[in-house]
């Protein structure tokens, strides 16, 4: 018999019946729906990575007035520009909760295939346009605005990856194995900030500065298209999850006010249980470069140099983490995590400042950095996926995402640069990351220990 609906598990959104629990699906349809996901998710993330990497020289294109000038307009044109770029960075992200509930109800109410179609069409669509932009140079303030309403769109397509995504990876996978799987997500995000890195660093290595501002941007862009056409044709094959038995009672009374309050709880828990890993994410994994350059006087290409590495001891540690999660649960890792880049962050952002250390101290320093953010980011999305039934887990764990960092990732990179430009004080980035880290500590508290080894609702 049904058990009914009763408190809720952990900050879960609401118990579920022993009849709401899915079967286990054949390995092959696992297999296809990690690839689709996994793919369409290397796409934004290379994007953003692009982003990143080139503030600078998007900041002389579209928000300096004497845009294209010169190869150093970026960095001459001061800190001002920069801000009003990594603004338009903010802006895209504070629309991503709209694109969580826009197609995270698409998902939970049609299917995860259409939800994951529609958004890697809109992203792929909204990034190779931002390659085909004219600069301010060619038709003056119309440029940055043209640049932010298509940042606006890849908010909105980014708000619905995440929740499409880790929905099917964690439904199609082998029981034990959630963890490991939503790690595929972060794994992804980190080859995606790597390719977009390790493109920036080609171009900034092949081409001279001069057509590197002038053109050379725009390549990393419009390789989004064949890209995004591939992991579109990866969806388009893709089938549906299995679909759980129906469920005696969705909430406890007629209205549906208590699941309604009880999911609120579990968006807010989980955006305390991932601030920390997306404000030092996005500190340590994109805006770290532009900072190198602005605050730090680092070349361009030492900028990239950091970047690149950073992101290898990011991508080392994700599948590890996930894996280990799926052993000992999502707690001690995530925990982990937090509390190292709490109590590193500040230490490993002084050797970079350091003109004593060694090449070999910095190396060490910006892997670390980027390892430690992996154990936060390889359990989260099964963590994630485990707090939300099946109805409605696309919306609730891509909105607590979206929200998490529209907010601590974000503003990131135009809270630091305003704060750097104003105190001088240039270790900004680590109090932020740490700050953060130590704030999520008390909601990773509440994870219980064998959360991992409860079926999915």
């Amino acid at each position: 018999m049904p058990t009914g609906i009763g408190p809720p598990r952990n900050g879960h959104a609401a118990r579920v019946t022993t009849t709401d629990l899915l079967p286990a699906p054949p390995r092959a349809a696992a297999r296809r729906a990690l690839l689709a996901g996994s793919a369409g998710n290397l796409v934004e993330w290379y994007e953003f990575g692009v982003y990143g990497c080139f503030a600078t020289v998007i900041a002389a294109n579209f928000f300096t007035p004497q845009a294209g000038t010169g190869t150093g307009a970026g960095v001459q044109g001061g800190a001002e520009a920069l801000v009003a770029t990594y603004a338009s960075f903010a802006l895209a992200f504070f629309f991503r909760p709209v694109g969580a509930l826009l197609f995270g109800r698409i998902g939970d109410r049609f299917g995860r295939r259409p939800a994951l179609v529609l958004v890697i069409g809109l992203m792929t669509l909204a990034t190779t346009l931002i390659g085909l932009l004219p600069t301010r140079a060619d038709i003056g303030a119309a440029a940055p605005w043209l640049l932010t309403f298509l940042r606006v769109l890849q908010g909105l397509s980014a708000g619905g990856e995440f929740g499409g995504a880790v929905s099917l990876m964690a439904e199609y996978a082998p029981p034990g194995r959630r963890g490991l799987h939503g790690a595929w997500q972060s794994f992804t995000v980190a080859l995606g900030l790597l390719a977009g890195a390790a493109t920036a660093a080609a171009l900034a290595t092949a081409l001279p500065a001069a057509a590197l501002y002038a053109w050379g941007w725009r390549i990393p862009f419009l390789l989004a298209l064949p890209l995004g056409a591939v992991a579109l044709w990866l969806r388009t094959a893709l089938e549906e999850p299995p679909a759980p038995a129906p469920v005696a009672a969705a909430v406890t009374d007629p209205a549906g006010t208590t699941g309604v309050r009880e999911q609120a709880r579990a968006v807010v828990l989980g955006i305390g249980r991932i601030m920390g890993w997306s404000a030092a994410g996005y500190t340590l994994l994109v805006v770290l470069p532009s900072h190198l350059q602005s605050a730090l006087g680092a070349s361009f290409r030492d900028a990239l140099l950091a970047a690149t590495l950073v992101n290898l001891g990011f991508a080392a540690s994700i599948l590890p983490a996930g894996l280990l999660s799926d052993r000992i649960g999502r707690r001690p890792v995530m925990l982990g995590g937090a509390l190292g880049v709490a109590v590193l962050a500040i230490p490993l952002l002084h050797v970079l400042q350091s003109p004593g250390a060694s090449t070999q101290a910095r190396i060490a320093a910006v892997l670390t950095a980027g390892a430690l953010v992996g154990l936060l980011a390889g359990p989260g999305p099964a963590m994630l996926a485990e707090m939300f039934p099946r109805r409605v887990r696309c919306t609730g764990l891509g909105l607590s995402y979206a929200l998490a960092n529209a907010v601590f990732s974000g503003c990131a990179g135009l809270l630091i640069t305003a704060l750097t430009a104003r105190t001088g004080n240039t270790a900004v980035p680590a109090h932020y990351a740490a700050a953060a880290c130590a704030l999520s500590v008390p909601a990773l508290l509440t994870l219980r220990g064998n959360d991992h080894r409860e079926p999915l609702r």
